[in-house]
């Protein structure tokens, strides 16, 4: 994830900082990555602990590598894959994930905690707490507690988990307060720490909105999902709602662009974003005088990254303090 400060002038005369991230992997570092696979089907063939100790002792040294990568070169924003741990919530693999690798957790909290930097997780598909199958919601369940327990290992303050509605089974409005009373049932440390996201085909912005204003949490407002799906309503209509639902904390927001216009690749990823898309966004949200960090969801990571601010440095007027790092 890299993390570029925008500095962009509203209609009142004020500063609105934008930081701009990445997920999970560079495409700038070669031969590293955080997310070795281990299939569940692989590891029962022989119940390979030994191979299992490996992949997470690499994938946790390569994440201390990419921070320590971020770092010097002022990057502050980053999102860590699902699959640090591999296998970690399946019940029959059993196992400590951390005691056996607090010295890296340690080094890597180190990191984090030296250079102030934003970390968070977005847990995958599987993880559907309003799933109409109790078995599925106590697996998500499980799998919230195993990405809380990583922002605890790593000693992160500002927790956050970022979780999609889910199923949309016997309705939309049943589907939603099935979300709502499950999330009440959670322990207050998991409640306290997850963020909704609008998804692309059934649950849009107001929807997440509506929920929010019922369970008070964090609304993580997806650009692409929302022109993916959504009854017409504004951004200008309804921003602030998403803005105020972070309170005093910095807001997220992610963005990316089709793959193409083509219907079935309409709601892909594109390898790189579209410039003036972006440019069309923040001019509908300078004025809310809010800083906000924008997570870049682009299949080329940073490579999109760099290629978007290039472009925003030739199309605006924006304020770049450096080409690595920006302040307010």
């Amino acid at each position: 994830m890299y993390e570029y400060i925008i500095i962009v002038k509203n209609n009142y005369g004020d500063n609105m900082k934008i930081r701009l991230g990445y997920a999970c992997i560079s495409k700038t570092l070669n031969n590293i990555t955080t997310s070795s696979p281990f299939t569940y089907t692989e590891f029962l063939k022989n119940k390979n602990y030994i191979k299992l100790d490996k992949i997470i002792i690499s994938n946790l040294i390569d994440l201390k590598r990419i921070l320590i990568y971020n770092v010097k070169n002022n990057i502050h924003f980053f999102r860590v894959s699902s699959k640090l741990i591999p296998l970690a919530t399946k019940e029959d693999v059993i196992f400590n994930y951390y005691a056996k690798y607090q010295k890296y957790y340690n080094e890597i909290a180190q990191i984090i905690s030296n250079n102030n930097l934003r970390i968070d997780f977005h847990p995958d598909e599987f993880c559907v707490l309003n799933s109409t199958k109790q078995d599925v919601v106590n697996s998500s369940i499980k799998i919230l507690k195993y990405h809380y327990n990583l922002l605890r290992y790593f000693k992160i303050n500002n927790k956050l988990l970022v979780l999609h509605i889910g199923s949309s089974a016997f309705g939309k409005n049943n589907s939603m307060k099935r979300f709502i009373n499950n999330f009440k049932k959670l322990p207050n440390y998991l409640k306290d720490v997850i963020a909704i996201e609008n998804d692309d085909k059934v649950f849009n912005i107001i929807d997440c909105i509506n929920i929010s204003k019922e369970i008070k949490c964090p609304i993580i407002f997806d650009y692409h999902h929302y022109i993916c799906n959504n009854n017409g309503e504004k951004i200008e209509n309804f921003f602030s709602d998403v803005l105020n639902s972070w309170k005093n904390k910095t807001p997220k927001i992610h963005f990316s662009s089709p793959k193409s216009k083509l219907k079935k690749e309409f709601r892909s990823h594109n390898d790189y974003i579209d410039s003036n898309s972006f440019i069309y966004f923040i001019d509908k949200i300078i004025n809310y005088n809010k800083d906000i960090d924008i997570m870049i969801e682009a299949k080329k990571t940073d490579e999109a990254m760099f290629k978007l601010i290039r472009e925003l440095k030739y199309k605006t007027n924006y304020k770049f303090i450096d080409e690595t790092s920006f302040i307010s």
